[in-house]
């Protein structure tokens, strides 16, 4: 019903315009004239772009420095240990006499395997290297020990007779920092 108002209403300013031509002219400009007459003197003045440019000209740069190449940043190589010391080292396993009633699950809520160390004068997730035995073989604190024991290392293995093997050693050990 609108559409078909629309129709009406052009369709009798079309008959309008056919018969005066001069008056619609006249009106419209009598139209314009007032309407800027009416203007405040600020909408009259000139418009300053300068604003609007500075926007897109930092919104493509921005865009072009989301596909800037900065080149390639130099490899920084492994660091070296924060420190080494030499420290009493045994083994363990999963095995309930050696641990508490959950002999899978380490202090730091993973489960033992070949990696894992416990130690309670480091954090947990401190790293440490003993390379006299393992090379360059990481292993990771996530256990803790029997409170009893401080400046001792146990090391997690998976078959009991290698731990027993293992026996008791004084082993040298790298500290790597965390970061």
């Amino acid at each position: 019903m609108k559409n078909y108002m629309t129709i009406l209403s052009l369709n009798k300013l079309g008959k309008i315009l056919k018969k005066s031509p001069l008056e619609c002219t006249l009106i419209g400009i009598v139209v314009l004239v007032l309407g800027y007459a009416t203007l405040p003197e600020e909408a009259q003045a000139d418009v300053d772009f300068s604003f609007a440019n500075d926007t897109i000209s930092l919104e493509i740069k921005a865009i072009q420095n989301e596909f800037a190449n900065y080149g390639i940043l130099p490899e920084s190589g492994e660091r070296g240990p924060s420190y080494t010391m030499t420290v009493s080292s045994t083994a363990y396993n999963s095995l309930p006499g050696q641990t508490d009633s959950t002999p899978d699950v380490t202090a730091s809520g993973t489960k033992t395997r070949h990696g894992v160390v416990a130690a309670n004068f480091l954090p947990i997730g401190t790293r440490i290297k003993i390379p006299e035995l393992y090379g360059d073989q990481v292993f990771i604190v996530e256990d803790r020990m029997n409170p009893r024991y401080w400046y001792k290392v146990d090391i997690w293995m998976e078959d009991y007779d290698d731990a027993i093997q293992y026996g008791v050693q004084n082993i040298e050990i790298e500290v790597y920092p965390n970061s």
